[in-house]
């Protein structure tokens, strides 16, 4: 993946505006970056931090415990619950 295809800096630039030109464009990347990974993050729901919550809700609804809730399993909270019984 290219982030920069061509850059150049100003001839008469001395070595302080050049340093100031690579900090700010290397900034900039460091932010698109980290934007798109929090974005990708963000489009799949996880079962991070939910997975004792859940737990605790079949062990108080249905009287039984749960040796773990699979990472596979939906995280529709509806499409889990109808699932329980195979955890």
């Amino acid at each position: 993946m290219t982030l920069v295809d061509d850059i150049s800096l100003p001839d008469d630039a001395d070595p302080e505006e050049a340093a100031a030109i690579v900090a700010a464009l290397g900034a900039h990347i460091r932010d698109q970056q980290a934007a798109a990974a929090a974005a990708a993050g963000d489009e799949e729901e996880t079962w991070q931090g939910e997975k004792w919550t859940f737990a605790g809700r079949i062990e108080g609804l249905q009287g039984r415990s749960l040796q773990r809730v699979p990472d596979g399993a939906p995280t529709d909270s509806w499409t889990a619950a109808s699932r329980a019984d195979r955890f």
